[in-house]
């Protein structure tokens, strides 16, 4: 078996041909030249995948020769083989990329294959490492590239997302609406929206689908769409029984088999009467009713959505103060406090939201959610604020 390709260099005839009959007996192709221009022509023609050259040859010596292989950058190893022996001649061969040194005469011509050996396998590494790095960098230009396309997508999908959210704020008759969402990634698992769905009503709710990024932000979209065709197609005892409308939203869910689930608060106001109803799919932490400045919780268990089928949702139905505020957040905002246990954050989002004006920068401020965060998980925030009357 060929076991590679040889250039011995060498202008003393009978030490160059005894190098290449020992070489061609242990499976070497062996190709000869007696001086540095010769041996140079035999590079540039036959590509030979190692050199064993002399150092001190009349016309192009060995240091030239070492030279020129450096100029034209041929990955090539040399072994130099020469009686010359002083340290300067090493230092010099090795200085221009020589593999190897022997000094004649070679008594054992086992450390002649040795050498070849090894310098071809340390060739044979580099250029497998070359290779292998060349392979990484275009890997890691395709993925730079794919990453970039992956970006411009999410930011297109997160500018998309943001024109599905209501306006904030937002007037509906005396009550105030706001909103505000932090996703994890570009985009939000999170959702909110409100609507003016007859003269005298306005939906709102907040939603929190499991997961993060674009397989959960595509569920945002379906609540989008939901909340459109309820607007179209309610029936008037939903507007009392928001549990309905949970319902006949989880039917949609478990339909569609997106091995996504949702929990979600609904409220769902009469501004003539001045009265909420509203239901729970699981939504957690519940929201905050802050009435003369004392808050308290609209505790209401319930199933998240897209999990269990034929789920009824319970709806009760309150009576409202002349002056109140809600405020609803997702479970992520539980996550960015430091309050110790559950029951400690509870009670801090419940002091928070009885003590700042029911603004979302006054929110935010005494919640430390101004700085720049690493979220773990998406948050959001929805306030409904009815006005006093000043009449």
């Amino acid at each position: 078996m060929n076991a590679g390709k040889l250039l011995v260099v060498d202008d003393e005839s009978s030490v160059r041909h005894s190098l290449a009959t020992y070489l061609k007996d242990s499976g070497f192709e062996v190709l000869e030249a007696q001086d540095g221009r010769e041996g140079l022509e035999q590079i540039r023609s036959q590509n030979p995948e190692l050199v064993l050259c002399d150092l001190r040859m009349p016309g192009m010596d060995g240091l030239e020769l070492l030279g020129k292989i450096a100029e034209e950058e041929l990955d090539l190893p040399v072994i130099v083989v020469s009686g010359a022996g002083s340290m300067s001649d090493v230092v010099d061969a090795l200085r221009l990329g020589a593999s190897d040194y022997l000094v004649k005469p070679i008594v054992d011509l086992q450390v002649l294959e040795h050498s070849v050996n090894r310098a071809l396998e340390r060739a044979r590494l580099r250029r497998e490492n070359q290779r292998y790095k060349e392979e990484l960098e275009a890997v890691n230009r395709q993925l730079t590239e794919h990453l970039r396309e992956l970006q411009k997508d999410q930011r297109a999908g997160r500018h998309v997302q943001m024109g599905m959210l209501p306006p904030s704020p937002m007037a509906i008759e005396e009550y105030r609406l706001a909103h505000r969402i932090i996703p994890s990634l570009f985009l939000s698992g999170d959702f909110v929206d409100y609507f003016r769905i007859t003269d005298k009503h306005f939906v709102f709710y907040i939603a929190d689908v499991s997961g993060h990024g674009a397989s959960s932000a595509f569920v945002t979209v379906l609540l989008k769409n939901f909340s459109r065709r309820l607007r179209r197609e309610y029936k008037v005892r939903m507007l009392n029984r928001p549990g309905e409308i949970l319902a006949r939203l989880n039917q949609e869910l478990m339909e569609n088999a997106l091995e996504k689930h949702v929990t979600m608060f609904l409220g769902v106001l009469n501004f003539d009467t001045n009265r909420l109803a509203y239901s729970n799919a699981g939504h957690f932490p519940y929201p905050i009713l802050v009435t003369d400045g004392v808050g308290r919780y609209l505790e209401m268990p319930g199933k998240p959505l897209g999990l269990f089928a034929d789920v009824e949702y319970e709806s009760v139905r309150i009576e409202m103060t002349d002056a109140f505020h809600m405020i609803m957040f997702s479970d992520g905002v539980l996550e960015v406090m430091d309050d110790g246990s559950l029951a400690a954050k509870e009670a801090h989002l419940l002091q928070v939201a009885a003590s700042v004006r029911p603004e979302l920068d006054a929110v935010w401020k005494r919640l430390d959610l101004m700085r720049d965060i690493e979220a773990p998980d998406d948050i959001a925030c929805l306030i409904v604020e009815k006005l006093p009357d000043h009449d």
